[in-house]
C-alpha cells in the first residue's frame, strides 16, 4: 500500500515538475518576444532615416550634452548661453534638467568609448530607456500581484479602518497563488509579463521613446517606474527590513528629478499613496520608515540640482508630499505614545488631536510669518491649467502649445487602444486584491486619468498604470485558464475527519477574537464564493470552466494580434522626424524633404559666426543646434515678455515689425508651406503680443482681428498689414512683395518650406551696445544682456504679464483675464466685436479726411418692424446682451453706428436691449436706446415691459 502511494506521489511530483518546465519555457519565450519587440520597434526612425535627432526640444538636449562632454561638469553648471534670447541670453547650467545629459556622457565615457559617437548615443539612448522602463512596468506589476500585497479587499481594509482596527500580514496574504521555478508566484509572473508585452508597444509610451526623440520623456519615464517599484517593494509584507528600500526609491527619486519636470508628480503620487495608506488604516512602523527615508533622502539630494533648488520646501506644488512627511513623523509619535501608555482608541484619538491641533497653529504661524516675504512660490500655469474648470490657462503662450490642450476619447483610444477597456478590468480586480502596495495602483489609476484628461500631453503619465493594470488582468485570466485547463484548480471536497474538525474549532475559539474585520465585513461574500467553488468543481462545472478558459484565452489572442498590427502601424507615423518629411511627387515617387536641416545648414555656411536669426521660438532649439547661430526666443519660454515682444514683431505692421528688427536680427527666418507654418500660427503670435502690449490689439484681447475670415485663407485686414505675412507671402500671392528697401530674399529651400531674408539697414549701433552692456556677477559666469536703447519708445508700453497663480504679483489684470476667458469661451463673438472695432477704426480715419463725406445708415419703418418681430436667440443677442448688462456704451455706440437694426434685437424670450437696460439699471444704455427710438412700454413672452423689470 505505502509502495503504491510512494509510486503515485513520485508520479504526481514529476508531472508537477513537467508543467513547471514547459511553464518556465513558455514564460521565458514570451518575455524575450516582448522585450525584442519593444527594442525593434522603437528602431524604425534609425533604420529608415539615421541617426537622426528629431523634433525640436531634443535639440537643445544634444547642444547641453555636446556642452557637457567638451567642457566638463563645472563648466556646464555656469554655462550662461549668449546665443539664445538674444539681447538677454540664459543661464543654462541653473535652468536644465541635466539627468539624461550627464547620462549620455556617462554612457559616452565609460560603457562605449570610441566605437560610439555620442550623437549616435543620443539617438539610441530612447530605445534603451523604453526597453528598461517596459521591465520595470513588469516589476510593478509583479509586486502589486503578489499574495503577501494583494490578499485583502478594499471595502474589507476600509471596514476595518472605520473601527480602528489595522488588518495583519498575514490576513493581508492570498491564498490563490501557485509557487513554480525559483520561488515565482503564479500569477504574478504572468501579470508582470503581460503588463511588459503592453508597455513595450503601447503608443502612449512610443510617442516619447523611438529612436532619435532625444527628449526628457525618454529617459524620466524609466526613471519614474523605477522610484515607483522601489517604494512599493519597501512596503512589501512580510519581511523584516523593507523599508531599507525606501532609500534606494529616493535615490532613484533624486535622478527622476535631475531628468525632467514631472518628478513633481512622482513626488505627490507617494505622497498621495501614504496619505491614502494612512486614511486606510494600514500606517504601520514599515510605511512610516519607508516614506520618511524616501522624502529624506530624495529631498535632501533634488535640492542639489541647481534647477530644483529649494522648491521642494516652498513651491505649493511640492509641499503636499512635504505636509504627509510632517504629518507622519506627528503619526508616528501619538502611535509611541499610544503604546507606551497603553491608551484605548479613545485616548489615542484624544492625544492626536491635540498633537496636530498644536502643529496646526505653529504651522499657520509660520505660513503668515513668511508669506508677505515671498516664500511659497505660485503654482505654474502649466499646473494650474489641470485644476481650472475650463480647458484654457489664462496665459495665451501656454494655451498656444497644443499639447496642453484636453484629451479627447479619441486621443485616449489612439494612445493605449486596448488598454482602454482591460485596464478598467485590471482596476476592478486590485480593488478585490487589496494590499500596501496593491492600493498604490489604485491611486495612481485615478490621478493619471484626472491629469491625462486634462492635457492630453499627460497620456504619457497614464503609460505605465495602464500597462499594469492591463497586465494583470490578462496575467489573472490567463493563469485562470492554465490552472483550470491543467487541473490545478481543482478543489475536490474532502471527508471531514473529527479529530481534525474538533480541533479546528477549538482553533477557531482561540483566533476569535485576533480575526480581522475583513473576514467579518466579507463573511456573506465568502460563502457565496465557497458555494461557488463547490459548484465549479462538479463534472459539468469543470466542463464549464474549461469551455470559458478556451473562449477567453482565443478571445485574448485575437485582441493581442490586433493591437500588435496596430502598435506597429501607428509607431511608423510617430517615428517620423519632423524635420524631415515625406512627400510624394505627380508621378507617385516617395520623396525625402529636407528643407528644415537645409536652411539651418545655409545659416551655418553663409553667415557670419555672430549672425542674429529672427524666427518664431518654435525653432530656436534647432537653429542654434545645427546652424550654430544666435537666436531671439526657443523653447525654453522662460521670458514671457520677450516672447510678447518677438511676437509683437511678427505680426505687427510691417514697419513696426521692421523698426523692432532692425535693432535684434541679422535675419529673419520664416517657416512656409502650408500645414503648421508660421502663418497658421501666426493668431497665437498676435495674442500673445497683445498681453504684454495692449495696443497691439486694442479692445480685442484674444486678437481675434488677427486671422483668416474664411476657410480659402483670405487674410483679415490686420493680418494682411503685417510683417509676417509680407515676408511669408513674398511673391507667392499677387500683389504682395516685400518691402526691398528692408528686406533681401537671400535664400528659399528646394521645397519652398523655408525661406530666408537679410535685413537691411540693421543698426551696428544696438548690436554693439548690446556686446558691450551685459552686467556681469561677482563669480563672473552670470551675464545677463540688455535691450539697446534703440527698442526703449516699444518697450515703455509692455505691460509685465501676470499670471493668475502668482499671489506674490503686485498689481491684477483681472479685466484683462476676465475677457480673455469670454472670449475664449465664446470664439463668435470676440471676432464679431474685432471686426466691428476694425471696421470703427477705419472709419476713423476715413472720417478725418475732409474731402470725403458719408451719410448715416437708417432704417425704414418696416425693417425696423421686421427686426423687432423677430425673436431668437444668435450671437448678435449674445453680444448685445454682454454690452448692455456690462453697460458699455462706447461700444453700443459704435455697433448702432455701423448697424443701427442692432438696436431693435429681440431673444427668444421677447426681451432685448431695453429690457436688459432696465434691469441692470444702465441709464446712459437706456438712453442711447431711446435716442435710436426703441419703445420701452412693449411686452416680452411673459407679459413684461422694460419698466416692469426696473420695479422689480
Amino acid at each position: 500500500m505505502e509502495k503504491k502511494k510512494s509510486s503515485a506521489t513520485s508520479s504526481s511530483g514529476a508531472s508537477d515538475s513537467l508543467v513547471n518546465l514547459v511553464w518556465f519555457g513558455a514564460v521565458a519565450y514570451a518575455l524575450f518576444l516582448f522585450l525584442f519587440n519593444a527594442y525593434v520597434i522603437r528602431l524604425q526612425a534609425i533604420q529608415e532615416y539615421g541617426p537622426v535627432i528629431h523634433e525640436f526640444d531634443p535639440y537643445f538636449n544634444w547642444r547641453a550634452t555636446q556642452y557637457l562632454y567638451e567642457n566638463g561638469y563645472k563648466k556646464f553648471f555656469t554655462w550662461f548661453d549668449h546665443k539664445v534670447w538674444y539681447p538677454l541670453g540664459r543661464p543654462v547650467g541653473t535652468t536644465i534638467y541635466p539627468g539624461m545629459q550627464f547620462t549620455a556622457v556617462f554612457l559616452k565615457n565609460y560603457v562605449f568609448g570610441e566605437s560610439m559617437t555620442l550623437n549616435d548615443i543620443c539617438c539610441y539612448i530612447p530605445a534603451w530607456f523604453g526597453v528598461m522602463a517596459t521591465i520595470l512596468v513588469g516589476c510593478i506589476a509583479y509586486e502589486t500581484s503578489l499574495s503577501v500585497n494583494s490578499g485583502g479587499t478594499l471595502v474589507g481594509v476600509a471596514v476595518d479602518a472605520l473601527k480602528g482596527k489595522y488588518t495583519k500580514s498575514n490576513d493581508m496574504t492570498s491564498k490563490s497563488v501557485t509557487r513554480r521555478f525559483f520561488g515565482f508566484e503564479s500569477p504574478a509572473v504572468e501579470c508582470a509579463v503581460f503588463a511588459m508585452g503592453f508597455m513595450g508597444v503601447v503608443p502612449a509610451h512610443l510617442m516619447r521613446s523611438v529612436g532619435g526623440g532625444y527628449d526628457n520623456e525618454s529617459v524620466a519615464v524609466t526613471a519614474m517606474s523605477l522610484t515607483f517599484y522601489l517604494w512599493l517593494r519597501s512596503l512589501r509584507n512580510g519581511e523584516k527590513y523593507n523599508y531599507l528600500f525606501g532609500i534606494l526609491a529616493g535615490l532613484a527619486y533624486f535622478y527622476m528629478a535631475a531628468a525632467w519636470g514631472g518628478y513633481i508628480f512622482v513626488l505627490n503620487m507617494i505622497g498621495a499613496h501614504a496619505a491614502f495608506l494612512v486614511l486606510m488604516g494600514r500606517f504601520s512602523t514599515n510605511v512610516y520608515l519607508s516614506y520618511t527615508l524616501f522624502y529624506a533622502v530624495g529631498t535632501v539630494l533634488a535640492i542639489q540640482i541647481p534647477v530644483v533648488g529649494w522648491s521642494p520646501l516652498k513651491s505649493l506644488e511640492q509641499l503636499p508630499a512635504c505636509a504627509v512627511f510632517v504629518g507622519y513623523q506627528l503619526l508616528y509619535y501619538c502611535e509611541g505614545m499610544r503604546k507606551k501608555n497603553k491608551w484605548g482608541r479613545k485616548e489615542a484619538w484624544k492625544f492626536r488631536i491635540q498633537v496636530f491641533g498644536v502643529a496646526a497653529v505653529l504651522g499657520t504661524m509660520f505660513i503668515m510669518a513668511v508669506t508677505p516675504k515671498g516664500y511659497f512660490g505660485p503654482i505654474s500655469s502649466r499646473v494650474r491649467g489641470l485644476f481650472v474648470p475650463h480647458t484654457k490657462t489664462g496665459n495665451p503662450l501656454v494655451d498656444s502649445v497644443a499639447e496642453h490642450q484636453a484629451a479627447s476619447q479619441q486621443a485616449y483610444w489612439q494612445y493605449l487602444h486596448m488598454l482602454c477597456f482591460m485596464a478598467p478590468v485590471g482596476f476592478f480586480l486590485i480593488l478585490f486584491r487589496f494590499g500596501d502596495s496593491s492600493c498604490f495602483l489604485f491611486v495612481y489609476a485615478v490621478a493619471a486619468y484626472f491629469f491625462s484628461h486634462k492635457m492630453v500631453r499627460l497620456i504619457l503619465l497614464a503609460a505605465p498604470i495602464s500597462s499594469s493594470l492591463g497586465g494583470i488582468a490578462v496575467g489573472r485570466i490567463v493563469s485562470w485558464s492554465t490552472s483550470v485547463l491543467l487541473g490545478e484548480g481543482d478543489h475536490p471536497v474532502e471527508k471531514k475527519d473529527t479529530k481534525s474538525e474538533t480541533k479546528s474549532k477549538s482553533e477557531g475559539k482561540k483566533k476569535k477574537k485576533a480575526s480581522s474585520s475583513s473576514d467579518e465585513s466579507m463573511a456573506g461574500f465568502n460563502a457565496i464564493r465557497d458555494g461557488f467553488n463547490q459548484a465549479s468543481n462538479s463534472y459539468e462545472g469543470k466542463i464549464v470552466k474549461s469551455i470559458a478558459a478556451v473562449v477567453m484565452c482565443v478571445s485574448l489572442y485575437m485582441q493581442a494580434t490586433t493591437f500588435s498590427t496596430y502598435a506597429w502601424r501607428i509607431s511608423a507615423s510617430l517615428s517620423n522626424p519632423s524635420i524631415i518629411l515625406k512627400g510624394q511627387t505627380r508621378d507617385g515617387n516617395i520623396i525625402k524633404v529636407d528643407d528644415y536641416r537645409e536652411a539651418y545648414w545655409w545659416l551655418r555656411d553663409n553667415t557670419p559666426e555672430d549672425a542674429r536669426i529672427m524666427a518664431w521660438w518654435d525653432y530656436g532649439y534647432q537653429i542654434t543646434g545645427i546652424a550654430n547661430r544666435t537666436t531671439i526666443a526657443d523653447g525654453n519660454t522662460w521670458n514671457h515678455e520677450h516672447i510678447a515682444l518677438l511676437g509683437k514683431a511678427l505680426t505687427g505692421s510691417v514697419e513696426e515689425g521692421y523698426q523692432i528688427a532692425r535693432h535684434l536680427a541679422d535675419y529673419v527666418l520664416i517657416w512656409g508651406g502650408g500645414g503648421g507654418d508660421d502663418l497658421a500660427k501666426s493668431p497665437h503670435l498676435a495674442r500673445i503680443a497683445n498681453s504684454v502690449y495692449r495696443d497691439h490689439c486694442p479692445g480685442d484681447v484674444t486678437c481675434r482681428a488677427f486671422g483668416f475670415v474664411d476657410r480659402q485663407g483670405t487674410p483679415s485686414p490686420m493680418m494682411e498689414r503685417s510683417f509676417l505675412f509680407n515676408l511669408h507671402s513674398h511673391k507667392l500671392r499677387p500683389g504682395v512683395e516685400a518691402d526691398p528697401t528692408k528686406f533681401q530674399e537671400v535664400y528659399r529651400t528646394k521645397y519652398g518650406k523655408v525661406r530666408i531674408f537679410k535685413i537691411i539697414g540693421v543698426s551696428r549701433t544696438s548690436k554693439n551696445w548690446v556686446e558691450e552692456n551685459r552686467k556681469c556677477d561677482a563669480g563672473g559666469w552670470f551675464c545677463p544682456g540688455n535691450y539697446p536703447p534703440g527698442l526703449k519708445e516699444i518697450l515703455d508700453k509692455k505691460k509685465d504679464f501676470a499670471q493668475l497663480e502668482d499671489f506674490n504679483r503686485g498689481t491684477k489684470d483681472d479685466d484683462y483675464q476676465k475677457e480673455y476667458f469670454e472670449n475664449l469661451n465664446n470664439p463668435e463673438l470676440a471676432k464679431k466685436r474685432a471686426r466691428m472695432n476694425e471696421k470703427h477704426e477705419e472709419e476713423m480715419k476715413a472720417a478725418q479726411k475732409p474731402t470725403e463725406t458719408k451719410e448715416k445708415k437708417t432704417l425704414s419703418d418696416e425693417e425696423k418692424i421686421e427686426i423687432y418681430s423677430t425673436w431668437e436667440d444668435t450671437a448678435d443677442t449674445t453680444l448685445m446682451w454682454q454690452i448692455v448688462t456690462t453697460n458699455a456704451v462706447d461700444d453700443l455706440k459704435r455697433w448702432l453706428d455701423q448697424d443701427p437694426g442692432a438696436a431693435w434685437l429681440r431673444s427668444a424670450d421677447g426681451r432685448g436691449p431695453m429690457w436688459w437696460a432696465f434691469e441692470s439699471k444702465n441709464q446712459d444704455i437706456v438712453s442711447t436706446l431711446m435716442m435710436a427710438g426703441v419703445p420701452h412700454t412693449d411686452k416680452d413672452k411673459n407679459g413684461l415691459s422694460p419698466v416692469d423689470l426696473l420695479k422689480e
